[in-house]
């Protein structure tokens, strides 16, 4: 990333609160000068000096450094990047993949009839969403035995021992959401 999208970033949101770069100088303890090059390009800011912009406007850190994201994304189903458990009867397309800025991954998942996967539990403080669009989904959660059906959703924290099976007679698809904490 270029340290001109640091500046274009600091002025939009500068811009954005109707603030002067003396407004934003005495929130953040950064002088005005120093605002007005880095909104120019003109001067690199070191992390602490972000860091004491992002603290002072309130804004995440991260919004400064991630890449400049397209308006929105369109993504299709692809059979290369499929992730196949239980011989086949599960197949897990990536439709985001991990994102470390946003802290989540989304994917679309196929059980088959007679699907059983187990996961190991995950960090703490991570978070699955789970959206049946068809069929039904037994899901064990620390050994407690949960079904969501058609057109359901169940948000479940995966820190703990967690399974998913299909012991119906028809398929179930599935939206799976992944959400990882900053702990």
């Amino acid at each position: 990333m270029s340290d001109f999208n640091i500046g274009q970033r600091l002025k939009s949101i500068r811009q954005s609160r109707n603030m002067t770069l003396e407004d934003v100088a005495t929130l953040t303890g950064v002088s005005k000068p120093m605002l007005g090059q880095i909104e120019r390009g003109q001067s690199i800011p070191t992390i602490t000096t972000l860091w004491k912009i992002a603290t002072g406007l309130k804004t995440p850190l991260s919004s400064f450094l991630e890449e400049q994201q397209p308006k929105y994304s369109v993504v299709n189903l692809r059979s290369e990047e499929i992730i196949s458990e239980d011989c086949g009867r599960m197949r897990a397309y990536p439709l985001f993949s991990y994102d470390p800025i946003r802290n989540v991954e989304i994917f679309y998942i196929e059980f088959d009839t007679g699907c059983r996967h187990a996961s190991d539990k995950h960090n703490d403080g991570v978070e699955e969403y789970i959206l049946v669009q068809t069929g039904k989904l037994q899901l064990i959660l620390n050994e407690q035995e949960i079904i969501v059906g058609e057109k359901q959703a169940i948000r479940f924290r995966a820190d703990i021992p967690h399974a998913y099976n299909n012991p119906f007679d028809e398929q179930c698809t599935v939206y799976n959401i992944i959400f990882y904490s900053n702990h």
